[in-house]
C-alpha cells in the first residue's frame, strides 16, 4: 500500500546452531525469526517490544538488511530490498538509518564527533558536509564546538545523542532505535526520549523503537508489536494493547510494569 513505509512479509531469519554441530557434517539450524508479518505506515512510532531472545533486534537489522533474511520479503516504499546486493541497497541506506544500544561500541574512539557525523554525509555525497554536522548537533540539544570532541570525552547521554544526530544527519525517513536508552539512568532516559519525540514530530519521521521496556515504548508510540520466541503474537494500537491484551504473554509483560502508571515515571 501506498501509505506503508515498510512491509514486512513472512520474514523468517535462521542461523547455524554451532553448538549443536556434529563432529561429522553441518550444523543445524536454528529459527530466530518465525513468518514475521507485519506493517509500517509513514509518521507511524512503532514499538518493537519482546523478553531477551525474542528476536527483536534480529527483526531490526533483518528489516535494514544488516543481517540477510532466510526467508519472506522486506518491502521499503514499496520497492521489495530482500535480494538486493549491497550496491544496489547504498542510495536506499541514506533513508533508513539505525540508532545502537551502545554509542561507545558504534561510534570510532578515534574520530572526532564531526568526523562521526561527516563520514556518512561524504559517503552518500552530500555538500556543505560542517554545515550539516552543525546542524545535526544543533538538532539535538549539543553546541557546535562538539564536533572537536573525541566519544570519551562525552557522557553516556551524549554519546547517545552524537548517534542520533548521526542518524539525522542524513535526512532519512525511517529510524530505527535498538535499545537506545537502556544504558543510561533515569534522568538521561527521559532526555533522550523527550528528543526523540520532538524528533519524530519536526522531521516528519518515522520511527520503530526496540525495547524491553514497555513504560518506555508507551510514552513514545502509537502501535506496538509484541515478539516472543521468534514469533508475533500481538500487534495492536498502544492504548487498545494497553488497556486489553488479548495474549498472556502480553499481559505478564505489563504485570512487570513497577509502576501502576507507566507515564508517571517521565512527567
Amino acid at each position: 500500500m501506498a501509505d506503508n513505509i515498510f512491509e514486512v512479509q513472512k520474514l523468517s531469519v535462521d542461523v547455524f546452531d554451532m553448538a549443536r554441530k556434529p563432529i561429522i557434517g553441518a550444523a543445524p539450524k536454528l529459527e530466530i525469526l518465525k513468518d514475521i508479518t507485519f506493517n509500517i505506515q509513514h509518521r507511524d512510532v512503532i514499538g518493537i517490544v519482546g523478553g531477551s531472545g525474542s528476536g527483536k533486534s534480529t527483526l531490526g537489522r533483518a528489516m535494514l538488511r544488516l543481517i540477510e533474511p532466510s526467508g519472506g520479503k522486506v518491502i521499503f516504499e514499496g520497492k521489495d530490498i530482500t535480494n538486493l546486493n549491497e550496491y544496489e541497497l547504498r542510495p536506499l541506506r541514506r533513508k533508513f538509518q539505525m540508532i545502537f544500544q551502545d554509542p561507545m561500541s558504534s561510534l570510532n574512539p578515534r574520530h572526532r564527533v564531526g568526523a562521526i557525523i561527516g563520514g556518512p554525509l561524504k559517503l552518500h555525497g552530500f555538500e556543505r558536509i560542517d554545515f550539516l554536522i552543525e546542524e545535526a548537533l544543533d538538532q539535538v540539544g549539543l553546541p557546535k564546538s562538539f564536533k572537536f570532541r573525541y566519544p570519551h570525552e562525552l557522557s553516556g547521554g551524549q554519546r547517545q545523542r552524537i548517534g542520533i544526530a548521526r542518524a539525522i544527519a542524513l535526512k532519512p525517513n525511517f529510524i530505527l532505535a535498538d535499545e537506545i536508552v537502556s544504558g543510561l539512568d533515569v534522568s538521561s532516559q527521559a532526555k533522550i526520549l523527550s528528543l526523540l519525540q520532538e524528533l519524530v514530530i519536526d522531521l516528519g519521521l518515522t520511527l520503530a523503537f526496540i525495547s524491553h521496556d514497555l513504560s518506555v515504548v508507551r510514552r513514545l508510540s502509537n502501535k506496538i508489536i509484541v515478539l516472543k520466541d521468534g514469533n508475533l503474537i500481538e500487534s495492536s494500537l498502544t492504548d487498545k494493547l494497553f488497556e486489553a491484551p488479548q495474549h498472556s504473554y502480553t499481559k505478564e509483560l505489563l504485570s512487570a510494569i513497577p509502576l501502576p502508571d507507566p507515564m508517571q515515571v517521565w512527567e
